[in-house]
């Protein structure tokens, strides 16, 4: 694909420079012939330039539903200026007053734009109603289309989000609200918090490299729902609006979503869900950083996050030991993975000891290693 666009956009700078050429060519004297031919294709090459350029900047935002909008609006508004002309000119004919010419240029060219404008606008505004349509029937595609994500706020604050993003397995189907990124622009500036001004920042960070990312193709929409106070809400109208499903790293929008009938991705759970398995049996090496809540268990964790419980590992606070997995738990925030300790000169009753034992005078034993 980016061969080809390469090639189409060599082809057309060279055709613009040749129709350059030919038109200083038919335009030159036989003294200016050379003159004519070199300001011809300097002209045709510097256009195609301004049009590369003008590609580039329309990149991000433009699209061929955003071109088809246009072209409709554009339809439309000048049908309606056509009419308000013709109902203004009838009006004058029969009429005494009269219009000079520049007047009436004017005032066309005031209708003509006016309308334009606005059959644009309306039309940009309801293309979501806009169909190809007969009586009592709707066209629509008979293979099943991959929905869009609507990305939530709060998952712009996770740098996750770019390594789902680079993965490619969002590539065209992202979609972020724009009035999202206007206030963590104004949240960035003018929040009193100094951990709101670091986050939003941290957010605008994250949507610039989603941006970055070559065959992302990040979309942004502009539709807004003002009557509308409650975040939670109105990002869940602009979901069933676009008919796309919401990312989110918020649990609690998961249930208030779930009653409007939109699907919520959240990103703790896809996290959960792609950590490898942890099986019985296995050995694994973790640092203990802290006392559990049970006597003689130490506390580690893995990279990933998931916490290490580890009978025994009460006396090797700050060391790194070999364990032997007994269990794992899921739970709502992750998994727990519940291990014994298998340090050299330790025997098998030092590792796991009867509950008994882990009392003297009823009291429990706090530590047994010093």
């Amino acid at each position: 694909m980016n061969i080809s666009m390469t090639f189409l956009r060599t082809a057309f700078v060279l055709l613009s420079a040749l129709i350059g050429c030919s038109i200083g060519i038919s335009t030159a004297q036989p003294d200016t012939l050379l003159a004519h031919l070199f300001i011809g294709s300097l002209g045709g090459f510097a256009f195609a330039c301004l049009l590369l350029i003008l590609e580039q900047i329309a990149k991000r935002g433009a699209s061929l539903r955003g071109l088809n909008i246009l072209s409709l609006g554009i339809f439309f508004g000048i049908l309606l200026g056509t009419a308000i002309h013709s109902l203004i000119s009838s009006i004058l004919q029969s009429s005494t007053l009269m219009l000079s010419p520049e007047a009436s240029s004017i005032v066309n060219a005031i209708i003509y734009l006016s309308c334009t404008y606005f059959g644009t606008v309306l039309i940009a505004r309801a293309s979501q109603e806009i169909y190809i349509t007969v009586p009592f029937m709707r066209f629509k595609p008979t293979a099943p289309t991959k929905k869009d994500i609507l990305l939530d706020g709060s998952v712009l604050h996770d740098p996750r989000l770019i390594d789902l993003a680079a993965s490619g397995l969002m590539d065209n189907h992202i979609i972020l609200p724009r009035y999202i990124v206007m206030d963590l622009q104004d949240a960035s500036e003018e929040a009193e918090d100094e951990g709101c001004r670091i986050k939003a920042r941290r957010s605008l960070e994250v949507i610039a490299k989603l941006e970055a990312l070559p065959d992302l193709h990040l979309r942004y929409t502009d539709v807004t729902f003002p009557e509308i106070k409650d975040p939670v809400a109105c990002l869940t109208r602009l979901a069933r609006h676009l008919d796309a499903n919401i990312l989110t790293a918020d649990i609690s929008r998961v249930q208030q979503a779930a009653i409007e009938g939109v699907r919520v991705i959240n990103i703790h759970s896809l996290s959960n869900a792609l950590k490898p398995l942890t099986q019985n049996g296995e050995y694994m090496t973790i640092k203990i950083q802290r006392y559990g809540k049970e006597p003689r268990q130490g506390v580690g964790y893995l990279d990933d996050g998931t916490m290490v419980v580890v009978n025994g590992g009460a006396g090797f606070i700050g060391d790194t030991i070999r364990t032997q997995v007994l269990s794992v738990k899921h739970t709502s925030s992750g998994r727990m993975i519940f291990c014994n300790a298998l340090e050299e000169g330790m025997t098998h009753d030092d590792i796991l000891l009867p509950q008994e034992a882990l009392r003297v005078d009823g009291e429990p034993i706090k530590r047994l290693y010093s």
